[in-house]
């Protein structure tokens, strides 16, 4: 529940509706009392009177509940809300918006005044894209600290992962967004390639939806020893190498915890895929990159159960690189191998890594 008292909700209001607004009234809808603090929250609304402009007004102030349902963070309630406020007004009969804002974390009411967009602000980093120095080294080869570089960027992510949380239900969200969501599997099949198409059918992708179900429901057997801190796209676009601390990570991505396996082969795929631009299978330089960072990673955790989850997240992120839309100047080799790829590593109850070669035939 939320305390509220009159102060707030009369700058609230002068904020949102200017400077003529006077509150008269506030409290339980039928039961109208503004002496001290009231509590609200989902299911107990808040009825307000106001005055502007020598006009009485009454609304309905009203929070969402965080719950197992997709909503459990204040970002997931705001997109509900905003949803609400945008469209609501457009439908015959429902009842129309008047305002919308946010508590603050001292607990002050904030307007949120016709939003269209929003943006970020961030801080101004040293460095350039890694993926900079994975072009180099496909064209020169493996220079001085390539391969501590991947190490250390393993050893980062093992004190990334090290933070647990003991939530079964944002786990079982985690494998649901992976497999269904518009920015994960599902939606990567549905518009990021063409249907039908030469090097995967139709029939091929049913059939590979089908069996992330069945490894949905393994992986539900998981969430008491998994969910952790993850960044969600650990990939060499977003991260700089260069600056004088070392590398630095960009745009965390999917929610603050998740599955570690994700983190480890978002970047991993990427070693797959420059090294197949040999022209000769999965080239010996960015082998060794791959190598050493998967080992690096397990050897600091000890977290080989992440080779039992990993298949799915491989599937997402092979996907990914693997797609006309965002590399459509791939050689037929290398799409045909990361289309196999993804159909072959869901056959395997536990990833071989080492392997990995044979899951490209």
């Amino acid at each position: 529940m939320i305390e509220i008292n009159s102060e707030q909700l009369e700058k609230y209001l002068e904020e949102a509706f200017g400077p003529g607004v006077r509150l008269v009234d506030y409290g339980d809808i039928g039961s109208l009392d503004k002496q001290g603090m009231k509590s609200f929250g989902y299911g107990k609304p808040l009825l307000v009177c106001y005055e502007k402009d020598g006009q009485k007004n009454e609304a309905v102030l009203s929070v969402m509940k965080g719950d197992n349902f997709g909503h459990q963070f204040y970002w997931d309630r705001a997109s509900v809300l905003m949803f609400q406020y945008e469209t609501s007004a457009k439908m015959e009969r429902h009842v129309k918006p008047v305002g919308l804002g946010y508590f603050n974390r001292s607990g002050e009411m904030l307007p949120l005044s016709e939003p269209v967009e929003f943006f970020i602000l961030n801080e101004k980093l040293e460095g350039y894209d890694y993926f900079h120095d994975l072009d180099r080294i496909m064209k020169k080869g493996l220079g001085e600290g390539d391969v501590e570089l991947a190490r250390e960027m393993a050893r980062w992510l093992s004190r990334v992962h090290s933070e647990k949380k003991d939530d079964h239900h944002l786990y079982t969200r985690r494998i649901r967004d992976l497999i269904g969501s518009s920015e994960c599997i599902m939606g990567m099949i549905d518009e990021s390639f063409p249907k039908p198409w030469s090097f995967f059918s139709n029939k091929r992708f049913m059939k590979l939806e089908k069996r992330l179900i069945d490894w949905r429901w393994k992986l539900s057997n998981y969430y008491s020893r998994r969910l952790c801190a993850v960044h969600g796209d650990f990939h060499p676009w977003n991260v700089l190498v260069g600056g004088k601390n070392g590398f630095s990570v960009l745009d965390r991505s999917r929610g603050e915890w998740g599955e570690a396996a994700g983190d480890v082969c978002t970047m991993a795929i990427n070693y797959l895929l420059f090294g197949l631009y040999s022209g000769d299978g999965f080239s010996d330089d960015f082998r060794k990159l791959y190598m050493a960072f998967f080992e690096e990673y397990l050897q600091r955790t000890g977290d080989r159960q992440s080779l039992e989850v990993i298949a799915p997240f491989i599937v997402f992120r092979a996907l990914v690189v693997a797609s006309p839309v965002w590399y459509p100047d791939h050689p037929v080799e290398v799409r045909t191998a990361l289309m196999n790829l993804v159909e072959n590593v869901l056959e395997d109850e536990v990833f071989d890594y080492v392997g990995i070669d044979r899951y490209m035939r």
